[in-house]
């Protein structure tokens, strides 16, 4: 990580620009790829009059957007092919149906949250395409989410300077923490349909016993 931030210290301002939309990008198509960390980076060079800030924030802002909609056409064109073939197999395939049909309801409002959410970006932007929703509003939540959070990001950069490395522990810790809360609530869902699925089966039961046995004489 270091070696690739001093070899993006020693770019020339312009493609400094270029690498930071590349690994905004690839963010959004490789999760485990560190662009907040990088972005940080590329923040403090806004502090030592490297580059513009407004530009970096302009470049940075595209390529996480381009990015959410790369994986939203992958979703779009391919989510159902993907799933029908069973290639996400920790997840039962009426689940991941259900899932669609939540994400077509509620959406939007996930888009909007996308960019704060860690760890999940990609999910969210091909569930985005396999449930339809409208390209273009897709793209402008995406674009403003984005918008905000690098805004924070290249901020936080530039107003710390050297201390930039400091930046990482905090999201390290921050993404550990939504992690976290996220991994509960799904625990949670899953815990509520196991729960209503053995009612359902235990309820079947007993209306199957009640009406095999005979009536009284």
């Amino acid at each position: 990580m270091e070696d690739l931030i001093h070899a993006l210290s020693t770019l020339n301002p312009v493609w400094i620009y270029f690498a930071v939309l590349a690994i905004a990008y690839l963010e959004n198509i490789f999760p485990p790829f560190p662009s907040d960390v990088m972005i940080v980076a590329a923040g403090s060079f806004v502090g030592f009059s490297r580059v513009d800030f407004l530009t970096l924030w302009i470049f940075a802002t595209v390529g996480s957007t381009l990015g959410f909609v790369s994986m939203f056409l992958i979703g779009h064109w391919f989510g159902d092919k993907i799933l029908e073939e069973g290639k996400i197999k920790f997840i039962p395939l009426d689940q991941l149906h259900k899932a669609e049909g939540w994400f077509r309801k509620h959406g939007y409002a996930l888009i909007v949250a996308n960019r704060f959410l860690a760890g999940t970006r990609a999910i969210v932007s091909f569930f985005a395409g396999l449930s339809e929703l409208v390209l273009w509003k897709t793209t402008v939540l995406s674009f403003l989410s984005s918008l905000i959070w690098n805004l924070i990001l290249i901020y936080a950069g530039k107003a710390l300077g050297d201390s930039w490395k400091e930046v990482p522990y905090y999201l390290e810790a921050y993404s550990t923490f939504v992690t976290t809360v996220i991994l509960v609530i799904v625990l949670l869902l899953v815990a509520k349909y196991i729960y209503s699925r053995r009612s359902t089966n235990g309820n079947r039961g007993s209306d199957a016993t009640s009406k095999g046995q005979k009536p009284d004489r």
